[in-house]
């Protein structure tokens, strides 16, 4: 849903699209990658890169990826990092993004955080973000300059449902769910936070659940 969201927003604000999607051993990998390639499709994106890795879960120590760890119920109040936290992911995943988008001559690489992300996700707050710009700035070529955008890092997953709305982003080829390929469970952290962020936009999610149960306040 999130980077759905960026994705459109980047396009919104001119850029052509090259798509990158990382199968790491999630849990729901084959339905992620079925809707990358949806999305794709419907954005007609410059170039689509599938990279497969296995690393992250040979690494384990989260539910996502080890499947001897349950993914955890929600609980929208927790301050504890969820079990589904996959350590460093994020640096993983945004070094392969860097390397493809300076071999493209790309400007940009966009990344969906947002705020109740790294409530959570110590990989998803400002200060890495603005850490890792400077690593891609020391990191890369010297004529090469790769802006990392974080376009919601400061929203509420409510404010990026409203503004996908208004962008017209597909939520029905889009996958949040941590457990189930289809329907998803509606009680794992991820499908409590998309809920609610629908509930409070006052519009259905489009996708297929298990269990709809209330999240707005």
């Amino acid at each position: 849903m999130d980077s759905a969201t960026a994705a459109f927003e980047a396009k919104h604000r001119g850029h052509d699209l090259y798509f990158l999607h990382t199968s790491y051993g999630q849990q729901t990998e084959s339905k992620e990658l079925d809707c990358a390639h949806q999305l794709a499709e419907r954005m007609d994106v410059a170039d689509f890169l599938h990279i497969e890795t296995d690393h992250l879960a040979r690494i384990g120590a989260s539910s996502l990826t080890d499947d001897s760890i349950e993914v955890n119920e929600v609980d929208l109040d927790s301050d504890e990092i969820p079990s589904s936290y996959v350590p460093f992911r994020n640096a993983n995943l945004l070094s392969m993004a860097v390397s493809y988008a300076e071999a493209n001559d790309c400007e940009a690489v966009y990344i969906g955080a947002h705020s109740e992300d790294y409530s959570g996700y110590p990989d998803c707050r400002p200060e890495f973000f603005d850490a890792f710009q400077q690593v891609i700035d020391v990191g890369t070529k010297p004529e090469t300059s790769i802006e990392l955008v974080a376009p919601f890092v400061d929203w509420s997953k409510t404010e990026i449902a409203e503004r996908g709305l208004e962008l017209d982003v597909p939520y029905e080829v889009t996958w949040s769910c941590y457990r189930d390929e289809a329907p998803a469970c509606g009680t794992c952290d991820a499908c409590a936070y998309r809920l609610k962020a629908f509930q409070e936009a006052g519009v259905e999610d489009p996708i297929e659940y298990k269990e709809r149960p209330s999240y707005s306040d």
